[in-house]
């Protein structure tokens, strides 16, 4: 007898439907076709266990499985209870009437109970587009599965439960999610609090700033002036999700496998990875492709500390999505998109020592040291960077002051009204939503300088040396001041402030 179930293969972010074709025959054997690696080749000793354990059986016959498409590879152990169903349904131990009207996927243990999948968000998408009635799927990603709506999507514990329900022994209630409710459940008082934060007022004014534009910002200062805890407030002042992000965000780290017991992502990602992390790590691939964390971070923050300790290579790999903002996986026989839109937090310290210029350090960097320790950063990739903030240590005064800092809500109001001025300024223009998406058409539409602020930035670039790639991040960063004022036009002491932001441009730093 022949009968067809339905899986799943997800590929980068989007899902494949896949067909599994179960024949039993006269004769003894277990056939599976189809391009499976070896998980999935192994799966006839944990699907045997799992109905002898539960009171069925592997038919002693023939079986021949084709999964189709079969020119297409697929991988891991998610199949398990689609093949289960299938072999189950063709011997005739359970009714066939109803089983290929859902998607069904899940690894089972050798009891029977189900472990959790990755990408369960994204094949539910598929099933609801190509027309399935429902998807079963381990319980433990239920609540990822069931943001979907206008599909029964059931949460199974045991493969016992899915036998049950295809031969109308019990039933199952589908879970519902209020898709919305899910979304504004949102934390009122982030973990990390701007207020928690003494003293550094004129670096908290620049990461408001680098918020309000989504400008890439590097923060410079010797160990122990607060750079990564600065950084990891970053998030909590930025503007919240939309739906659209959070659907976004929510698939990519599904795929990856990172929602546990958990539904939608309604909170900004924050990824710090090590500096002796690997290029494949960062960006995305291997050989059963993974997003890295630059996707990871897709709509928040990619915090990478001690910025020149990473390996020359794995930084300059990041080119390319920082100017995309989706990086791209080129391989023999695929090709993966990943989308990486993150903002990008870099930190390091001025010399090898940590303690460049300052008097009292007891170990100074010779500036031959220091020229070659800065160097390990590329021209291209700091040309990626908008803002470069010195980082001083907090005086004793200002640690023991008792007077509570401004608040992440506070400064994050002032945030989300600039970008709202952002979103309406570039809402005809296709993929620009905020000021440091800016390419030179809209640099030269939307920060036009008067006479007075162009004499300005021009004496600034001569005395101070900026280089030549500094004009267009002065002219963004300014016109993300301007808009934090509710200013429709850049002024001098707009420029005047950005200009300050440009530190490694200086001669001096990387000449």
């Amino acid at each position: 007898m022949l009968v067809k179930v339905f899986g799943s293969a997800v590929f980068g972010v989007e899902a494949t439907t896949i067909t599994v074709e179960v024949n039993i025959d006269k004769g003894v054997g277990y056939h599976l076709v189809g391009l499976p690696d070896n998980a999935i080749k192994e799966s006839s000793y944990r699907i045997a266990a799992a109905l002898k354990n539960n009171g069925y059986s592997l038919p002693v016959k023939k079986i021949t499985i084709n999964m189709a498409p079969a020119d297409l590879r697929k991988e891991g152990s998610a199949y398990d209870l689609t093949l289960a169903i299938g072999i189950l349904a063709a011997s005739g131990q359970i009714k066939a009437d109803e089983v290929d009207k859902y998607l069904i996927m899940g690894e089972l243990s050798l009891d029977g109970s189900l472990q959790p999948i990755k990408g369960a968000l994204s094949i539910a998408i598929k099933a609801k587009e190509e027309g399935f009635k429902g998807f079963f799927l381990p319980i433990q990603n239920v609540k990822e599965a069931a943001i979907v709506t206008g599909l029964d999507v059931y949460g199974v514990e045991n493969v016992l439960q899915v036998i049950d329900f295809f031969d109308g022994k019990g039933t199952i209630e589908p879970t519902v999610i209020n898709t919305r409710d899910e979304f504004y459940k949102t934390l009122d008082f982030p973990e990390f609090d701007f207020a928690d934060v003494k003293g550094q007022e004129s670096i908290k004014r620049c990461m408001e700033i680098a918020a309000a534009g989504g400008h890439n910002i590097i923060l410079i200062g010797p160990p122990g002036s607060g750079k990564t805890m600065l950084a990891k407030r970053l998030p909590s002042i930025l503007p919240p999700m939309t739906l659209h992000e959070a659907l976004e965000t929510t698939k990519i780290h599904s795929v990856a496998g990172k929602i546990k017991d958990a539904g939608l992502m309604n909170q900004r990602p924050f990824r710090s990875p090590h500096h002796t992390a690997s290029s494949v790590s960062l960006v995305g691939g291997g050989s059963y492709p993974q997003p890295g964390e630059i996707s990871l971070a897709h709509n928040g923050v990619l915090f990478l500390d001690e910025l020149p300790e990473f390996k020359r290579e794995v930084l300059e790999v990041m080119r390319q999505p920082l100017e995309d903002r989706e990086v791209t996986i080129s391989r023999a026989k695929f090709t993966i998109t990943y989308p990486s839109s993150f903002m990008l937090v870099a930190s390091m310290n001025p010399s090898p020592g940590g303690y460049f210029n300052d008097p009292d350090a007891p170990v100074s960097s010779s500036p031959a040291e220091m020229q070659r320790y800065l160097s390990k950063i590329s021209g291209p990739l700091l040309d990626r960077i908008d803002i470069h903030i010195e980082v001083t240590p907090v005086p004793f005064e200002k640690l023991t002051e008792t007077r509570p800092a401004e608040s992440s809500v506070s400064i994050r109001e002032r945030v989300t009204k600039a970008r709202e001025i952002q979103s309406i300024r570039f809402e005809n223009f296709e993929g620009i939503h905020y000021n440091a998406q800016m390419g030179t058409k809209q640099i030269r539409e939307f920060c036009a300088l008067d006479e007075t602020s162009l004499q300005l930035l021009k004496t600034a670039m001569e005395r101070l040396n900026l280089s030549a790639r500094a004009y267009d991040r002065i002219l963004k960063v300014s016109r993300t001041i301007a808009d934090l004022e509710q200013s429709e036009s850049v002024n001098s002491n707009h420029i005047a402030e950005a200009i300050q932001y440009r530190s490694l441009d200086r001669d001096g730093w990387l000449g």
